[in-house]
């Protein structure tokens, strides 16, 4: 799934690769996703977009915009993967984006996603809240950061802190595994049991291990254009499960909590006996 990290880097290989290209034509699902959002019917995308130019993208919070000099914008969010083909076109897909140098676009979606054509004017909450986010490399982000904490319920666990209600768009329950575990704090811990000193290394630990990621090219879970994984390895999830704890060596839990999968060091992230 698309987050921060993943969203910023697929804009950037979009903006390095695909700058310039040339619409030749658009091609609607090949089998209707219940789960698959567009802005119109998908069909008529080919007449938005055919004979346009990408310009470049963006990547923000759980989204992608892509802007073609037509003045329209191709934006899709968190569930949905792309891949860029010089190949055979593929036999499944939600969405394929020819350009007239023989290549494309592919989006394909396994659970739910949105594949929005607008013209600027995409009032989604989730978009929204994400464009308007402030940035974790902001020097603004900790101003933002400390008020959230002072005016978040204490009994809020560290996860539902970070993944929910939008707080910071792009932090979901991918990225926090290893952003909990650099600041030695477990998923279900309470936020008004942290220390001072545990805020500040929460701070901290959101901003290197965000910034790690994007410079590594997302997480070795995620898969960019190319269908290549991202070069960070995540020290907290289903690849890394099997190897023990990156910090101390202690064998890594696994449990379900607030809608997903959460994964934790019993040793580094020492959950209290009262939540």
């Amino acid at each position: 799934m698309l987050e921060l990290p993943e969203a910023i880097n697929i804009a950037q290989q979009v903006s390095q690769y695909l700058q310039g290209k040339q619409v030749s034509h658009v091609l609607p699902p090949t089998k209707a996703h219940k789960f698959c959002w567009f802005s119109c019917a998908p069909e008529e995308y080919d007449t938005a977009l055919s004979g346009s130019t990408i310009q470049y993208a963006e990547g923000f919070g759980i989204f992608v915009e892509v802007f073609f000099d037509n003045g329209k914008r191709l934006c899709f969010n968190d569930g949905v993967n792309v891949r860029l083909i010089n190949q055979e076109e593929p036999n499944n897909y939600q969405l394929l984006i020819a350009f007239d140098d023989g290549t494309a676009l592919v989006f394909t979606v396994a659970m739910y996603g949105s594949i929005i054509l607008h013209d600027g004017d995409y009032d989604n909450e989730y978009y929204v809240k994400s464009k308007s986010a402030i940035s974790p490399s902001s020097t603004q982000f900790e101003h933002y950061y400390r008020r959230l904490l002072e005016n978040s319920k204490a009994n809020l666990s560290a996860k539902a802190f970070l993944a929910t209600e939008q707080r910071f768009p792009g932090i979901g329950n991918g990225v926090l595994q290893d952003i909990l575990l650099a600041a030695h704090i477990h998923p279900k811990r309470k936020i008004g049991t942290f220390s001072k000193g545990e805020q500040d290394k929460l701070l901290s630990s959101i901003t290197s291990v965000l910034q790690r990621m994007i410079d590594e090219g997302g997480r070795d879970t995620e898969k960019d254009i190319f269908g290549r994984a991202g070069g960070y390895g995540t020290k907290l999830s289903k690849n890394a499960l099997a190897s023990g704890c990156a910090q101390c060596g202690e064998s890594i839990k696994k449990e379900n909590y607030l809608g997903g999968t959460i994964y934790f060091c019993p040793a580094c992230q020492v959950l209290p006996e009262k939540l």
